[in-house]
């Protein structure tokens, strides 16, 4: 059914080392909610966003950014100065979600079970003396991120053997800050949270990468490089148990709409949150989409339950 009075603008793209990923899911959205709105325009985040949305005056702003700027909370904090209903999480749950250790500080405080971390600062001039410290800590290895990029990039394992000062000096490159986290070894899963109506915890996925690697951003966004198992095979405790830490996630940060937060678990049934993505992405490969379906909900009615969810939100009636 077309709602011909709603108005929606997607936003997408930018500057950030996601925003190639960023149009594709963008275009995916803008796609299926020309199936439910009679207008829909496709903007690329830039300098001239602002004026582009004055200029259209839409009912509803779906932003479809992965990364800084855009998923961090300043394309939000735009939205909410010029006053235009959009969907997602506000600023500050988009701010703490990028910021890898305010977001596992938050978690870690809401009594959830995650990995003993560190942050490193990678600007100062000699790395031997953090390599060696991370190396004590984390004597089985660990896994060294940007504090605030997504889709995997900069990630890096340090296992026990390899140069500690080497993969520190290789992020230094291209990031000032990251965190390091204990090494854990299990299963990657993830599972969504959809909250419009009510807050529902979305089947759970688990993510094998077909030539034994790991998921990194490639496999991502390869078609064919890895499979998705939804819903995963995991004992009905552990299952229930990560839908309640990704609902508990969600919650703790102050989320709204949609979220998915990744896991490892261990052989033994260890459930560890990794992080949350406050705007999963909507590729044709992406995980979120593939739960929704899994739960009955095509991406034509996510995408048109996401905007009336918004609408409801600023205008106070949902569809």
């Amino acid at each position: 059914m077309i709602e011909e009075h709603i108005k929606v603008a997607v936003v997408c793209g930018g500057t950030s080392r996601e925003a190639a990923v960023s149009r594709v899911s963008g275009k995916s959205v803008y796609d299926a909610l020309q199936m439910s709105f009679d207008t829909v325009h496709i903007l690329e985040l830039d300098a001239s966003t602002a004026e582009n949305l004055r200029s259209l005056n839409p009912d509803v702003v779906f932003p479809v950014l992965h990364g800084p700027p855009g998923e961090d909370g300043s394309l939000q904090g735009m939205l909410e100065i010029l006053g235009f209903p959009y969907v997602g999480s506000g600023v500050l749950a988009s701010a703490c979600a990028m910021n890898k250790k305010v977001a596992k500080d938050i978690f870690r405080s809401a009594g959830l079970p995650v990995a003993a971390d560190a942050v490193v600062d990678l600007t100062v001039k000699d790395l031997g003396e953090q390599a060696h410290v991370l190396r004590q800590k984390f004597p089985n290895g660990f896994v060294i991120k940007p504090i605030d990029q997504g889709s995997a990039i900069g990630v890096s394992f340090c296992r026990p053997g390899d140069s500690a000062l080497d993969l520190l000096q290789d992020c230094a490159i291209n990031f000032r800050i990251a965190l390091a986290e204990e090494l854990v070894i299990g299963k990657e899963i993830t599972a969504g949270i959809l909250d419009t109506d009510q807050s529902v915890a979305l089947p759970v996925t688990e993510i094998f990468v077909n030539d034994g690697n790991w998921y990194d951003f490639d496999h991502r966004y390869t078609q064919g490089a890895s499979a998705h198992i939804c819903p995963a095979q995991l004992p009905s405790d552990v299952y229930s148990e990560v839908q309640r830490v990704a609902s508990a996630a969600h919650a703790a940060l102050g989320c709204r709409d949609l979220s998915r937060s990744d896991f490892v678990v261990t052989h033994s049934g260890r459930v560890v949150l990794l992080e949350l993505n406050s705007l999963p992405g909507m590729t044709p490969t992406s995980l979120y989409p593939e739960q929704a379906q899994a739960a009955g909900i095509s991406f034509e009615l996510l995408v048109r339950r996401l905007v009336f969810s918004a609408y409801g939100r600023h205008y106070g009636e949902r569809k």
